[in-house]
């Protein structure tokens, strides 16, 4: 890589950061990955903005803020299932045997989730 292209490489992965779960949403539509998540199941447990069964989209979001690992790690939990994260109650996988969502759906709604950092509860 050429020493020009670094300074401009290393801003846009500090931009990214800065962005946290809005970087990741990047090219997602929110009103479809709404959808899919109402179709699959996933809205029985969780909510944008306030716990459920399982923690909020919100809290989730600002739980991986900033993570470079962050769209893999939720989209491997949702394909994958996964407990002890976020308390006793474990997540189902959605992938898999369960057939549910393909990589591509899981990864596309953990971009979404992560997008979801600025959600409040509404008081």
């Amino acid at each position: 890589m050429k020493s020009t292209l670094r300074p401009l490489l290393a801003s846009a992965l500090v931009g990214a950061a800065l962005l946290g779960g809005q970087a990741h949403a990047a090219g997602v539509d929110a009103t479809k990955m709404l959808d899919l998540a109402r179709s699959s199941g996933c809205l029985a447990c969780h909510a944008l903005d306030h716990a459920k069964v399982g923690p909020s989209y919100a809290e989730i979001a600002r739980r991986y803020q900033g993570r470079p690992d962050a769209v893999h790690t939720l989209q491997q939990a949702i394909l994958n299932g996964h407990s002890g994260t976020w308390g006793l109650v474990p997540m189902p996988a959605y992938g898999g045997s369960q057939d549910l969502l393909t990589a591509a759906q899981a990864r596309d709604l953990a971009r979404w989730v992560l997008s979801q950092a600025g959600a409040r509860a509404a008081p």
